[in-house]
Protein backbone atom coordinates (compact mmCIF):
# COMPACT_ATOMS: atom_id res chain seq x y z
CA UNK A 1 0.00 0.00 0.00
CA UNK A 2 1.10 3.56 -0.62
CA UNK A 3 0.41 6.66 1.41
CA UNK A 4 0.00 9.93 -0.43
CA UNK A 5 2.93 12.31 -0.22
CA UNK A 6 2.43 15.68 -1.94
CA UNK A 7 6.09 15.74 -2.89
CA UNK A 8 6.35 12.15 -4.02
CA UNK A 9 7.42 11.43 -7.58
CA UNK A 10 7.39 8.04 -9.30
CA UNK A 11 9.42 7.20 -12.37
CA UNK A 12 10.13 10.88 -13.01
CA UNK A 13 6.43 11.67 -13.42
CA UNK A 14 4.24 13.78 -11.18
CA UNK A 15 2.33 11.86 -8.52
CA UNK A 16 -0.81 10.50 -10.21
CA UNK A 17 -3.99 12.45 -9.75
CA UNK A 18 -5.44 9.44 -7.96
CA UNK A 19 -3.27 10.20 -4.92
CA UNK A 20 -4.50 13.79 -4.86
CA UNK A 21 -8.10 12.57 -5.04
CA UNK A 22 -7.62 10.48 -1.90
CA UNK A 23 -5.76 13.22 -0.07
CA UNK A 24 -8.34 15.92 -0.79
CA UNK A 25 -11.50 13.84 -0.46
CA UNK A 26 -11.07 10.18 0.57
CA UNK A 27 -14.79 9.52 0.76
CA UNK A 28 -15.44 11.13 -2.60
CA UNK A 29 -12.51 9.26 -4.13
CA UNK A 30 -13.89 5.96 -2.86
CA UNK A 31 -17.25 6.81 -4.37
CA UNK A 32 -15.79 7.84 -7.71
CA UNK A 33 -13.50 4.84 -8.04
CA UNK A 34 -15.64 2.12 -6.50
CA UNK A 35 -19.21 3.29 -6.88
CA UNK A 36 -20.09 4.02 -3.25
CA UNK A 37 -18.67 4.21 0.26
CA UNK A 38 -19.97 1.01 1.93
CA UNK A 39 -19.41 2.31 5.48
CA UNK A 40 -19.66 6.11 5.43
CA UNK A 41 -18.70 6.33 9.08
CA UNK A 42 -15.27 4.85 8.25
CA UNK A 43 -13.92 7.14 5.52
CA UNK A 44 -11.48 5.57 3.09
CA UNK A 45 -12.33 1.96 3.94
CA UNK A 46 -13.27 -0.17 0.95
CA UNK A 47 -15.62 -3.01 1.83
CA UNK A 48 -18.70 -4.74 0.45
CA UNK A 49 -19.22 -3.90 -3.22
CA UNK A 50 -16.23 -1.56 -3.13
CA UNK A 51 -13.96 -4.32 -1.87
CA UNK A 52 -15.23 -6.70 -4.56
CA UNK A 53 -14.40 -4.13 -7.20
CA UNK A 54 -10.95 -3.43 -5.80
CA UNK A 55 -9.99 -7.09 -5.44
CA UNK A 56 -11.08 -7.64 -9.04
CA UNK A 57 -8.90 -4.72 -10.10
CA UNK A 58 -5.78 -5.99 -8.32
CA UNK A 59 -6.50 -9.56 -9.36
CA UNK A 60 -6.64 -11.30 -5.97
CA UNK A 61 -7.93 -11.11 -2.41
CA UNK A 62 -6.66 -8.40 -0.03
CA UNK A 63 -6.37 -10.24 3.34
CA UNK A 64 -5.91 -7.11 5.50
CA UNK A 65 -8.43 -4.88 3.75
CA UNK A 66 -10.15 -4.17 7.08
CA UNK A 67 -7.09 -2.34 8.36
CA UNK A 68 -6.74 -0.14 5.28
CA UNK A 69 -6.86 3.41 6.68
CA UNK A 70 -8.17 6.56 5.11
CA UNK A 71 -5.91 8.03 2.43
CA UNK A 72 -4.27 4.71 1.50
CA UNK A 73 -4.71 2.88 -1.79
CA UNK A 74 -3.06 -0.31 -3.10
CA UNK A 75 0.19 0.45 -4.88
CA UNK A 76 -0.84 -1.90 -7.70
CA UNK A 77 -3.90 0.25 -8.27
CA UNK A 78 -1.93 3.47 -7.99
CA UNK A 79 0.54 2.22 -10.59
CA UNK A 80 -2.15 1.03 -12.97
CA UNK A 81 -3.98 4.33 -12.63
CA UNK A 82 -0.91 6.37 -13.64
CA UNK A 83 -2.88 6.88 -16.82
CA UNK A 84 -0.98 9.81 -18.23
CA UNK A 85 2.53 8.56 -17.63
CA UNK A 86 4.24 8.70 -21.00
CA UNK A 87 1.69 11.22 -22.24
CA UNK A 88 2.35 14.92 -22.85
CA UNK A 89 -0.12 17.78 -22.70
CA UNK A 90 -3.35 15.79 -22.88
CA UNK A 91 -6.54 17.17 -21.34
CA UNK A 92 -8.30 14.68 -19.06
CA UNK A 93 -12.05 14.54 -19.58
CA UNK A 94 -12.78 11.63 -17.28
CA UNK A 95 -10.75 9.48 -14.91
CA UNK A 96 -13.11 6.53 -14.53
CA UNK A 97 -12.67 5.32 -17.17
CA UNK A 98 -9.70 7.35 -18.30
CA UNK A 99 -10.42 9.54 -21.33
CA UNK A 100 -8.11 12.31 -22.49
CA UNK A 101 -7.72 14.38 -25.65
CA UNK A 102 -4.89 16.32 -27.27
CA UNK A 103 -5.14 20.07 -27.98
CA UNK A 104 -4.94 20.66 -31.76
CA UNK A 105 -1.67 22.63 -31.62
CA UNK A 106 0.02 19.56 -30.09
CA UNK A 107 -1.05 17.41 -33.05
CA UNK A 108 1.15 19.19 -35.59
CA UNK A 109 3.35 16.15 -36.33
CA UNK A 110 2.67 14.15 -39.48
CA UNK A 111 2.95 11.02 -37.31
CA UNK A 112 1.29 11.44 -33.92
CA UNK A 113 3.81 10.70 -31.16
CA UNK A 114 2.67 8.07 -28.69
CA UNK A 115 2.89 10.71 -25.97
CA UNK A 116 0.23 12.76 -27.76
CA UNK A 117 -2.16 10.08 -28.94
CA UNK A 118 -5.55 10.49 -27.30
CA UNK A 119 -6.98 7.99 -24.78
CA UNK A 120 -10.49 6.55 -25.02
CA UNK A 121 -11.35 3.85 -22.48
CA UNK A 122 -14.70 2.24 -21.71
CA UNK A 123 -13.61 0.06 -18.79
CA UNK A 124 -10.71 -0.53 -16.44
CA UNK A 125 -7.26 -1.33 -17.77
CA UNK A 126 -6.42 -5.04 -17.37
CA UNK A 127 -3.84 -5.73 -14.69
CA UNK A 128 -2.07 -8.53 -16.58
CA UNK A 129 -0.61 -7.19 -19.83
CA UNK A 130 2.38 -9.49 -20.24
CA UNK A 131 3.05 -9.75 -24.00
CA UNK A 132 4.89 -13.05 -23.58
CA UNK A 133 1.81 -14.83 -22.25
CA UNK A 134 -0.82 -12.93 -24.27
CA UNK A 135 -2.99 -14.96 -26.63
CA UNK A 136 -5.55 -14.12 -29.29
CA UNK A 137 -8.40 -16.52 -30.02
CA UNK A 138 -9.99 -16.54 -33.48
CA UNK A 139 -13.16 -18.62 -33.52
CA UNK A 140 -16.82 -18.69 -34.40
CA UNK A 141 -17.72 -19.30 -38.04
CA UNK A 142 -14.24 -20.32 -39.15
CA UNK A 143 -12.92 -23.58 -40.57
CA UNK A 144 -9.94 -23.71 -38.24
CA UNK A 145 -10.24 -21.99 -34.84
CA UNK A 146 -6.88 -20.66 -33.69
CA UNK A 147 -5.17 -19.51 -30.53
CA UNK A 148 -2.19 -17.32 -31.37
CA UNK A 149 0.53 -15.76 -29.27
CA UNK A 150 2.06 -12.46 -30.30
CA UNK A 151 5.10 -14.51 -31.32
CA UNK A 152 2.85 -16.64 -33.56
CA UNK A 153 1.47 -13.52 -35.21
CA UNK A 154 4.97 -12.22 -35.88
CA UNK A 155 6.30 -15.49 -37.28
CA UNK A 156 3.26 -16.83 -39.18
CA UNK A 157 2.08 -13.67 -40.94
CA UNK A 158 3.61 -10.78 -42.84
CA UNK A 159 4.40 -7.91 -40.46
CA UNK A 160 3.47 -4.51 -41.90
CA UNK A 161 3.76 -0.90 -40.72
CA UNK A 162 1.33 1.85 -41.72
CA UNK A 163 0.33 5.32 -40.58
CA UNK A 164 -3.34 4.94 -39.66
CA UNK A 165 -5.83 7.52 -38.41
CA UNK A 166 -7.99 6.63 -35.41
CA UNK A 167 -10.78 9.00 -34.36
CA UNK A 168 -13.41 8.66 -31.67
CA UNK A 169 -16.94 8.74 -33.09
CA UNK A 170 -17.81 11.42 -30.50
CA UNK A 171 -14.95 13.79 -31.38
CA UNK A 172 -16.43 17.30 -31.42
CA UNK A 173 -19.36 16.42 -29.16
CA UNK A 174 -18.82 19.44 -26.87
CA UNK A 175 -20.01 21.79 -29.62
CA UNK A 176 -23.51 20.32 -29.89
CA UNK A 177 -26.46 22.56 -28.97
CA UNK A 178 -28.52 21.32 -27.26
CA UNK A 179 -25.76 19.30 -25.57
CA UNK A 180 -25.39 15.57 -26.11
CA UNK A 181 -24.46 13.27 -23.25
CA UNK A 182 -21.10 11.54 -23.17
CA UNK A 183 -17.46 12.61 -23.01
CA UNK A 184 -17.34 16.23 -24.07
CA UNK A 185 -14.59 15.91 -26.65
CA UNK A 186 -13.57 19.12 -28.37
CA UNK A 187 -11.25 18.43 -31.32
CA UNK A 188 -8.45 16.23 -30.01
CA UNK A 189 -9.88 12.68 -29.96
CA UNK A 190 -7.95 11.84 -33.11
CA UNK A 191 -4.43 10.74 -33.95
CA UNK A 192 -2.37 9.16 -36.71
CA UNK A 193 0.39 7.05 -35.22
CA UNK A 194 2.52 4.53 -37.05
CA UNK A 195 1.17 1.07 -36.26
CA UNK A 196 2.97 -2.24 -36.75
CA UNK A 197 1.26 -5.60 -36.79
CA UNK A 198 -0.30 -8.17 -39.09
CA UNK A 199 -3.26 -7.78 -41.40
CA UNK A 200 -6.56 -8.79 -39.83
CA UNK A 201 -7.56 -10.15 -43.24
CA UNK A 202 -4.53 -12.47 -43.36
CA UNK A 203 -5.40 -13.95 -39.97
CA UNK A 204 -9.05 -14.45 -40.92
CA UNK A 205 -8.06 -16.09 -44.21
CA UNK A 206 -5.78 -18.47 -42.32
CA UNK A 207 -8.68 -19.39 -40.03
CA UNK A 208 -10.99 -19.89 -43.02
CA UNK A 209 -14.06 -17.62 -43.12
CA UNK A 210 -17.27 -19.63 -43.52
CA UNK A 211 -19.80 -18.40 -46.09
CA UNK A 212 -22.34 -17.87 -43.31
CA UNK A 213 -20.16 -15.31 -41.49
CA UNK A 214 -21.35 -11.73 -41.95
CA UNK A 215 -19.90 -9.87 -38.96
CA UNK A 216 -16.96 -9.87 -36.57
CA UNK A 217 -17.15 -9.57 -32.79
CA UNK A 218 -14.16 -8.13 -30.90
CA UNK A 219 -13.33 -8.80 -27.25
CA UNK A 220 -10.73 -7.26 -24.96
CA UNK A 221 -9.29 -7.93 -21.51
CA UNK A 222 -10.42 -4.63 -19.98
CA UNK A 223 -12.81 -4.88 -17.05
CA UNK A 224 -16.29 -3.41 -16.65
CA UNK A 225 -16.39 -0.36 -14.38
CA UNK A 226 -18.49 -2.31 -11.89
CA UNK A 227 -15.67 -4.82 -11.42
CA UNK A 228 -18.06 -7.64 -12.36
CA UNK A 229 -15.99 -10.14 -14.39
CA UNK A 230 -19.18 -11.36 -16.08
CA UNK A 231 -19.75 -7.95 -17.68
CA UNK A 232 -17.93 -6.50 -20.66
CA UNK A 233 -17.32 -2.74 -20.97
CA UNK A 234 -17.38 -2.81 -24.78
CA UNK A 235 -17.47 -5.43 -27.53
CA UNK A 236 -18.03 -4.18 -31.05
CA UNK A 237 -17.49 -5.56 -34.52
CA UNK A 238 -17.61 -4.77 -38.24
CA UNK A 239 -19.10 -6.37 -41.36
CA UNK A 240 -16.92 -9.05 -42.95
CA UNK A 241 -16.39 -6.84 -46.00
CA UNK A 242 -14.77 -4.17 -43.82
CA UNK A 243 -12.85 -6.75 -41.79
CA UNK A 244 -11.18 -8.01 -44.97
CA UNK A 245 -9.82 -4.56 -45.87
CA UNK A 246 -6.03 -5.03 -46.11
CA UNK A 247 -5.32 -1.92 -44.02
CA UNK A 248 -6.89 -3.23 -40.81
CA UNK A 249 -4.15 -4.37 -38.44
CA UNK A 250 -3.81 -6.56 -35.39
CA UNK A 251 -1.15 -4.29 -33.94
CA UNK A 252 1.57 -4.90 -31.37
CA UNK A 253 3.71 -1.78 -31.90
CA UNK A 254 3.02 1.96 -31.91
CA UNK A 255 5.65 4.21 -33.47
CA UNK A 256 8.22 1.43 -33.41
CA UNK A 257 7.82 0.69 -29.71
CA UNK A 258 5.44 -1.40 -27.58
CA UNK A 259 1.96 0.11 -27.57
CA UNK A 260 1.24 2.53 -24.71
CA UNK A 261 -0.77 0.92 -21.92
CA UNK A 262 -3.67 3.31 -22.39
CA UNK A 263 -3.64 2.76 -26.14
CA UNK A 264 -4.19 -1.00 -25.81
CA UNK A 265 -0.91 -2.77 -24.97
CA UNK A 266 0.11 -5.38 -25.76
CA UNK A 267 -2.30 -6.12 -28.64
CA UNK A 268 -5.09 -4.16 -30.29
CA UNK A 269 -7.06 -3.83 -33.47
CA UNK A 270 -6.63 -0.81 -35.71
CA UNK A 271 -9.64 -0.49 -38.02
CA UNK A 272 -9.02 2.90 -39.66
CA UNK A 273 -11.69 5.03 -41.28
CA UNK A 274 -14.43 3.83 -38.92
CA UNK A 275 -15.14 4.94 -35.33
CA UNK A 276 -12.26 4.21 -32.97
CA UNK A 277 -14.58 1.96 -30.96
CA UNK A 278 -14.16 -0.68 -33.70
CA UNK A 279 -10.43 -0.83 -32.91
CA UNK A 280 -10.67 -3.03 -29.82
CA UNK A 281 -7.88 -2.52 -27.30
CA UNK A 282 -6.25 -5.23 -25.14
CA UNK A 283 -7.51 -7.64 -27.82
CA UNK A 284 -8.07 -11.25 -26.74
CA UNK A 285 -10.65 -12.67 -29.15
CA UNK A 286 -12.13 -12.21 -32.61
CA UNK A 287 -15.30 -14.17 -33.23
CA UNK A 288 -17.08 -14.49 -36.58
CA UNK A 289 -20.87 -14.46 -36.44
CA UNK A 290 -23.84 -14.93 -38.77
CA UNK A 291 -25.66 -11.94 -37.28
CA UNK A 292 -24.77 -8.31 -36.65
CA UNK A 293 -22.82 -8.39 -33.39
CA UNK A 294 -24.89 -7.42 -30.34
CA UNK A 295 -22.18 -6.88 -27.72
CA UNK A 296 -22.02 -3.90 -25.34
CA UNK A 297 -21.97 -0.56 -27.23
CA UNK A 298 -23.34 -2.23 -30.39
CA UNK A 299 -27.06 -1.91 -29.65
CA UNK A 300 -29.53 0.79 -28.68
CA UNK A 301 -28.15 4.24 -29.52
CA UNK A 302 -24.46 3.51 -28.94
CA UNK A 303 -22.33 4.53 -31.94
CA UNK A 304 -25.49 5.03 -33.95
CA UNK A 305 -27.10 8.03 -35.64
CA UNK A 306 -30.64 8.64 -36.87
CA UNK A 307 -31.45 7.26 -40.32
CA UNK A 308 -32.56 10.73 -41.41
CA UNK A 309 -31.71 14.36 -40.62
CA UNK A 310 -33.31 15.47 -37.36
CA UNK A 311 -33.93 18.83 -35.73
CA UNK A 312 -31.76 19.80 -32.74
CA UNK A 313 -33.29 18.27 -29.62
CA UNK A 314 -35.65 15.98 -31.53
CA UNK A 315 -36.53 12.67 -29.88
CA UNK A 316 -35.69 9.67 -32.06
CA UNK A 317 -36.91 6.10 -31.49
CA UNK A 318 -34.28 3.38 -31.07
CA UNK A 319 -35.43 1.57 -34.20
CA UNK A 320 -34.65 4.67 -36.26
CA UNK A 321 -30.92 4.58 -35.44
CA UNK A 322 -28.32 3.01 -37.74
CA UNK A 323 -24.78 1.86 -36.94
CA UNK A 324 -22.02 4.33 -37.77
CA UNK A 325 -19.68 2.97 -40.39
CA UNK A 326 -17.24 5.22 -42.29
CA UNK A 327 -16.30 8.49 -40.59
CA UNK A 328 -16.96 11.76 -42.46
CA UNK A 329 -14.50 14.08 -44.21
CA UNK A 330 -12.74 16.33 -41.71
CA UNK A 331 -9.76 18.62 -41.17
CA UNK A 332 -7.83 20.14 -38.29
CA UNK A 333 -5.78 23.33 -38.00
CA UNK A 334 -2.67 22.54 -35.97
CA UNK A 335 -0.88 25.87 -36.53
CA UNK A 336 -1.45 28.58 -35.54
CA UNK A 337 -2.87 27.86 -32.13
CA UNK A 338 -6.20 29.57 -31.68
CA UNK A 339 -5.96 32.93 -29.92
CA UNK A 340 -2.49 33.73 -31.27
CA UNK A 341 -1.43 37.37 -31.46
CA UNK A 342 1.04 38.50 -34.13
CA UNK A 343 2.45 41.68 -35.63
CA UNK A 344 3.08 39.96 -38.97
CA UNK A 345 0.72 40.41 -41.91
CA UNK A 346 1.59 36.96 -43.30
CA UNK A 347 1.30 33.56 -41.67
CA UNK A 348 1.53 29.89 -42.62
CA UNK A 349 -1.57 27.93 -41.69
CA UNK A 350 -1.26 24.16 -41.65
CA UNK A 351 -2.89 20.99 -40.39
CA UNK A 352 -4.25 17.56 -41.34
CA UNK A 353 -7.25 16.23 -43.24
CA UNK A 354 -8.86 12.78 -43.50
CA UNK A 355 -12.05 11.27 -44.91
CA UNK A 356 -13.05 7.90 -43.46
CA UNK A 357 -12.82 5.27 -46.20
CA UNK A 358 -12.16 7.97 -48.81
CA UNK A 359 -9.31 10.36 -49.57
CA UNK A 360 -9.21 14.15 -49.28
CA UNK A 361 -9.02 15.73 -52.74
CA UNK A 362 -9.02 19.45 -51.90
CA UNK A 363 -8.24 21.66 -48.92
CA UNK A 364 -9.26 25.32 -48.61
CA UNK A 365 -8.90 28.12 -46.07
CA UNK A 366 -10.75 31.39 -45.55
CA UNK A 367 -9.92 34.49 -43.50
CA UNK A 368 -13.12 36.43 -44.29
CA UNK A 369 -15.69 34.24 -42.58
CA UNK A 370 -16.20 32.06 -45.63
CA UNK A 371 -16.91 34.81 -48.16
CA UNK A 372 -13.91 33.70 -50.24
CA UNK A 373 -11.67 30.66 -50.15
CA UNK A 374 -8.10 29.96 -51.18
CA UNK A 375 -6.86 26.49 -52.03
CA UNK A 376 -4.19 25.06 -49.77
CA UNK A 377 -1.31 22.81 -50.76
CA UNK A 378 -2.38 19.25 -49.97
CA UNK A 379 -0.11 16.21 -49.66
CA UNK A 380 -1.19 12.75 -50.71
CA UNK A 381 -1.49 10.23 -47.85
CA UNK A 382 1.67 8.20 -47.22
CA UNK A 383 -0.61 5.15 -47.32
CA UNK A 384 -4.39 4.67 -47.41
CA UNK A 385 -6.08 5.81 -44.18
CA UNK A 386 -3.21 8.08 -43.13
CA UNK A 387 -4.24 11.67 -42.58
CA UNK A 388 -2.97 14.18 -45.15
CA UNK A 389 -0.88 17.25 -44.40
CA UNK A 390 -1.84 20.63 -45.83
CA UNK A 391 -0.51 24.19 -45.66
CA UNK A 392 -1.37 27.65 -46.94
CA UNK A 393 0.29 31.07 -46.71
CA UNK A 394 -2.31 33.67 -45.78
CA UNK A 395 -1.99 37.45 -45.82
CA UNK A 396 -3.96 39.77 -43.56
CA UNK A 397 -4.84 43.10 -45.23
CA UNK A 398 -4.74 45.17 -42.03
CA UNK A 399 -4.54 44.94 -38.26
CA UNK A 400 -7.53 43.43 -36.49
CA UNK A 401 -9.33 40.26 -35.45
CA UNK A 402 -9.45 37.38 -37.92
CA UNK A 403 -10.71 33.84 -38.00
CA UNK A 404 -9.01 31.22 -40.14
CA UNK A 405 -11.47 28.61 -41.34
CA UNK A 406 -10.46 25.25 -42.86
CA UNK A 407 -12.56 23.12 -45.22
CA UNK A 408 -11.73 19.70 -46.67
CA UNK A 409 -13.43 18.07 -49.65
CA UNK A 410 -13.26 14.32 -50.27
CA UNK A 411 -12.63 12.58 -53.57
CA UNK A 412 -16.38 11.85 -53.57
CA UNK A 413 -17.06 15.62 -53.70
CA UNK A 414 -18.30 15.88 -50.10
CA UNK A 415 -17.17 18.99 -48.20
CA UNK A 416 -17.18 19.85 -44.52
CA UNK A 417 -20.22 21.88 -43.47
CA UNK A 418 -20.14 25.09 -41.50
CA UNK A 419 -22.95 23.98 -39.17
CA UNK A 420 -23.15 20.84 -37.07
CA UNK A 421 -25.49 18.08 -38.23
CA UNK A 422 -27.09 17.51 -34.81
CA UNK A 423 -27.91 14.03 -33.53
CA UNK A 424 -28.96 12.84 -30.04
CA UNK A 425 -25.67 11.13 -29.13
CA UNK A 426 -23.31 13.79 -30.43
CA UNK A 427 -21.50 11.75 -33.06
CA UNK A 428 -19.76 12.64 -36.34
CA UNK A 429 -19.31 16.38 -35.88
CA UNK A 430 -17.28 17.32 -38.95
CA UNK A 431 -18.03 21.03 -39.05
CA UNK A 432 -15.18 23.27 -40.20
CA UNK A 433 -12.41 23.99 -37.72
CA UNK A 434 -11.81 27.67 -36.94
CA UNK A 435 -9.03 29.45 -35.08
CA UNK A 436 -8.81 33.09 -34.05
CA UNK A 437 -5.86 35.34 -34.93
CA UNK A 438 -5.25 38.87 -33.69
CA UNK A 439 -3.02 40.96 -35.92
CA UNK A 440 -1.42 43.96 -34.20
Amino acid sequence: MAEHDPGERRGGADTPRLFKMFKDDPEGADKRLFGRVPYPDRRGFLRGAGLATMTAMVGMAIPFHRTMPSGFIPMALAESEGALEGKDGLTVLNDRPVNAETPPHLLDDAVTPTSRHFIRNNGLVPADRDPDSWTLTVDGLVDKPMELSIGDLRSNFEVVTENLTIECGGNGRSFFDPPASGNQWTLGAVGCSQWTGVRLADVLKAAGVKDSAIYTAHYGADMHLSGDPEKLPISRGVPIEKAMNPHNLIAFEQNGEPIHTMNGAPLRLVVPGWPGSCSQKWLTRIQLRDVVHDGPKMTGKSYRVPNRPVAPGEEVANEDFVIIEAMPVKSLITSPMTGVETDSRSMEVRGHAWAGDDQVAKMEVSIDFGATWMEAELDAPVNPYAWQQWRAQVSFPQAGYYEVWARATSDKGVSQPHAIAWNPKGYLNNSMHRVSVRVA
